[in-house]
């Protein structure tokens, strides 16, 4: 186990290495300054089109509405990543990590745009097995490259790989509740296992319907939680602000339990827990957005923003926040979310630790449910609309939960390790379908800002602008 955790780190600093951190950084930000920044500067009319029209059905085709279609996406975002992403990030990068998060975040608004227009313009409507518009990257490369081959070998990939990234989730959830309650490991993973297969046997709708109950609710209890901790402590705010920005752009020295970290190590961990928080350029914001109702997609990607900016810059923020006010990177050898159990602890007691373990649990709860959605998406592609389809629904929800439930005792390093490296190679896919797609999604950008846009704001009826995949290849 050593020698494979150390294969393992190896990999992990190759992948996020220095080039990996560039690569994104200039991705979001070339097509932050093509876009013009609406996606960060137009928050009112963002706001409106998404937040504003939460009980809207929304105009055009589509299985869920675009609010549940985000709340499926924000299971992803919204996790234990918020949790013991941030505290793996500021135990390995130090304080100045937030920083690379925040940056990655700001330019990853646009990348994550532009994966929510792939998803709506390459996606198909599954009628026969499932009645449900589908998309993920093995349909972008078919129905955008003609890559069919290519396709059924990353579904395959995706679907057999993708449920072992949910071990982090359990680890998460077993290590805080034990630091909290006391519960034995085995006992959360029971519970998680049970609850978790009753909701994604119901599908897509159930899914969505119970993320978006449960989703809204943890964020903002979460969030109130965080926010008195920054009360409580509202003197320390200007020095734990300036520490962060100084770690980001020179070394921390080691204190106490903290070994210290370079200006490397902070973006590195930085950008790579940012990723994998608000998972700007996975992939995954094509898959989870494919089925929304919508009269055209970029009005659908404008749900992006809000899903970085509430992820990042709000809860991820909140949980650095509170471990840097309260010391405990420095005082505690705690790691992932069992030190941000310790941080709530020590800021209101005993409560503060068992609300911790509870909101970590929730929240890993959401992320492998949401999680199952966009590996359900590989199984589809790979057996298509067919009764084959229908069939191998079953037997893969048990196959997805067997990592979560069976190797929950690993290493939480080296769960983290897999996981970076996992999503290094979902980036690279979704990098290249951006860049090999740029002008389809340029086109459609210039499209609703354009045409759609002022054409409805004149009062005007313009035919909706949706896509159907299946159809086009009848």
């Amino acid at each position: 186990m050593e020698k494979l955790t150390e294969i393992m780190y190896q990999v992990d600093d190759f992948m996020w290495g220095t080039w990996m951190t560039v690569l994104l950084l200039a991705v979001g930000i070339l097509l932050s300054i093509r876009f013009a920044f609406r996606y960060q500067r137009k928050i009112l009319f963002n706001f409106k089109n998404t937040y504003g029209k939460i009980g809207a059905r929304g105009e055009g085709e589509g299985t869920v509405s675009g609010f549940r279609a985000a709340c499926t996406a924000l299971a992803n975002t919204v996790g234990t990543g918020n949790i013991s992403g941030v505290a793996t990030a500021i135990v390995s990068g130090g304080p100045g990590a937030l920083v690379w998060m925040w940056v990655s975040a700001f330019f990853g608004m646009s990348t994550k745009a532009c994966e929510i227009i792939i998803g709506q313009r390459y996606r198909e409507h599954y009628k026969k097995s499932m009645n449900e518009y589908v998309c993920d990257r093995s349909f972008v490369l078919k129905n955008a490259f003609g890559w069919k081959k290519g396709a059924v070998v990353l579904a395959i990939f995706c679907f057999l790989f993708g449920p072992w990234t949910c071990c982090v989730q359990t680890e998460a959830v077993t290590s805080s509740m034990r630091e909290a309650f006391g519960i034995p490991n085995l006992w959360s993973v029971i519970v998680i296992g049970i609850t978790c297969m009753v909701t994604i046997w119901g599908g897509l709708r159930r899914i969505s319907d119970v993320m978006s109950r449960a989703v809204p609710i943890m964020a903002v209890l979460y969030i109130i939680m965080g926010l008195g901790v920054m009360i409580l402590n509202f003197q320390q705010i200007p020095a734990v602000v300036a520490l962060i920005f100084k770690s980001a752009f020179s070394p921390t020295a080691a204190v106490g339990g903290f070994a210290g970290a370079t200006v490397r190590d902070a973006i590195q961990y930085g950008v790579a827990r940012g990723i994998y928080s608000n998972d700007a350029g996975t992939g995954y914001g094509m898959i989870a957005h494919a089925s929304a109702q919508t009269d055209h997609p970029v009005r659908q990607s404008l749900w992006g923003w809000g899903e970085v900016f509430i992820d990042t810059f709000i809860i991820c923020s909140i949980t650095a926040f509170t471990i840097i006010m309260t010391g405990s990177y420095t005082t505690s050898d705690a790691t992932s979310g069992a030190l941000t159990t310790v941080a709530f602890t020590n800021a209101y007691g005993q409560i503060g630790g068992k609300l911790t373990a509870i909101a970590i649990a929730v929240f890993a709860w959401t992320t492998i449910i949401g999680m199952y959605y966009t590996c359900e998406k590989s199984v589809n592609y790979a057996f298509g609309d067919t009764a084959s389809n229908r069939k191998m629904m079953p037997v893969y929800m048990v196959y997805y939960m067997l990592p979560c439930v069976i190797f929950y005792n690993i290493e939480a390093d080296l769960l983290w390790a897999f996981t970076d490296i996992l999503s290094a190679v979902y980036v690279l896919i979704t990098l290249f379908i951006i860049a090999a797609r740029h002008k389809e999604i340029f086109r459609l950008f210039d499209d609703f800002w354009n045409r759609y846009l002022p054409a409805k704001e004149r009062g005007e009826n313009p035919p909706y602008v949706t896509f159907d995949c299946h159809e086009d290849n009848e």
